[in-house]
């Protein structure tokens, strides 16, 4: 055991999560890469769990926040804040919600926990529904409402919480139907479902499960849900907190692969936005956002230092076009893991759009995961240079892929080769 491991284990909680028999300790990084204590380069196709979004020390971060320290760090809410209000103006424009309000936190977490206080505040209900194999944070209401017993560690909650078929396409009661059938299925389940309770506040659903293994539902199912939820006056929540800016390629946003029926009522965001920085936030409309009938601050939520990294972000991101980089360089980086993984038993599935992609590992043979090949393909990964990470819902058999947005075509087919060397050593 290593020193600051050691340390680590004497002062840290137990259910503090490390990844690899020996913890890395990262201490720097540039581009698509990031190095070890020992000094040792690993391309990094995790980005701090899809927070590093455009890369490592991009220079126009680095700078805005430096620029900004050397003026003031922060203030809170109670004062006016020039970055806040400027990057709430971008994010209320792309985020294509009308009349959009927009309140900043510091994590991904706390949005969703935003989410949550609006909706019920505003429909006088504490009923939520939430998709299977979900995940949206670990504060005492989002693992409440958390899909995923292995990041859910109690059943008390504030809210009740109903659970709706859809979020997996290829596993559950609906996995033999075809698209649209399992849409329709879907479909009829929210309104059985809806006529056994009292009308909820809202559904809460990622377009993409981000710890649930990169699953998602196929393209509209949103779409179809929201005409049920409209027809009683149930609010969308999409937490975009790992889809969002423009991951999965074909979308600024997740849920604008099932846009039929229009925007959500509201949206989480959170991760890639800040580069690091601890951004998080909600956008909704205005009548939603400005409901509560009480005072609220945010002491850091909008820090000047942290809007600052995200105002720099975002424009890097849009400038230079890294949802068509993600959706090119993605889908060359998909095809090429299908073809290399297509004669080996123990892959299930490679999943996913853009830059956000699933393996599913199982036990040859058989359909049943096998959270131990994910754990002896994380450690041979790293091995080689090449640092991911893992999920799932029953069970922790799928490896997640999500580089940041910037990578180039050669990482790619180098991140490529080194999963596939894995893969194979797992077998």
């Amino acid at each position: 055991m290593n020193d600051l491991y050691a340390r680590h284990r004497a002062v840290l909680p137990d259910w503090l999560a490390l990844y690899y028999e020996d913890p890395l300790e990262i201490t720097h990084g540039e581009g698509r890469h990031v190095w070890d204590a020992h000094g040792n380069r690993y391309l990094d196709f995790f980005g701090g769990i899809l927070t590093t979004m455009t890369a490592h020390a991009l220079p126009e971060v680095t700078k805005a926040v430096s620029e900004q320290t050397g003026r003031i760090i922060h203030s809170s809410t109670l004062y006016l804040n020039r970055p806040m209000v400027e990057l709430a103006e971008r994010i209320a424009e792309v985020s294509q919600i009308p009349d959009a309000r927009v309140f900043f936190t510091t994590s991904g977490t706390e949005a969703n926990d935003t989410a949550l206080l609006l909706a019920t505040a505003y429909r006088r209900s504490n009923t939520i529904l939430a998709m299977r194999n979900s995940y949206h944070g670990r504060s005492f209401s989002a693992v409440g409402i958390t899909g995923n017993r292995g990041w859910s560690p109690t059943s008390l909650s504030p809210l009740q919480t109903l659970y709706v078929h859809g979020g997996v396409r290829t596993r559950g009661p609906y996995a033999a139907l075809s698209d649209a059938e399992f849409i329709a299925a879907c479909v009829e389940d929210l309104k059985d479902l809806l006529g056994h309770t009292r009308a909820p506040a809202a559904l809460i659903a990622e377009p993409v499960q981000g710890v649930g293994g990169f699953t998602s539902p196929p393209d509209g199912l949103y779409a179809a849900f929201r005409e049920v939820l409209q027809e009683h006056g149930i609010l969308w929540i999409a937490d975009e907190v790992q889809t969002g800016w423009g991951r999965t390629g074909d979308h600024f946003w997740g849920w604008q692969a099932h846009a039929r029926s229009g925007p959500p009522d509201i949206v989480t965001f959170a991760k890639g936005i800040g580069n690091g920085m601890s951004i998080g936030g909600v956008v909704a409309r205005a009548e939603i956002m400005n409901s509560l009938d009480s005072n609220s601050i945010s002491t850091f939520g909008g820090t000047q230092v942290t809007m600052a990294a995200g105002l720099a972000n975002l424009a890097y991101l849009l400038e230079h076009d890294l949802q068509g980089n993600a959706r090119r360089v993605g889908g060359l980086l998909i095809d090429r893991l299908r073809t290399a993984t297509a004669q080996l038993p123990g892959v299930r599935e490679v999943r996913g759009r853009g830059l956000m992609i699933g393996v599913e590992l199982v036990r040859p043979g058989t359909d049943e995961a096998d959270p131990g090949a994910a754990s002896a393909v994380l450690e041979a990964a790293r091995e080689g240079g090449l640092l991911i990470g893992k999920g799932g819902g029953h069970n922790t058999s799928a490896l997640r892929i999500a580089p940041p947005l910037s990578l180039t075509v050669a990482e790619a087919e180098e991140g490529a080769d080194i999963l596939e060397r894995a893969l194979r050593s797992a077998q």
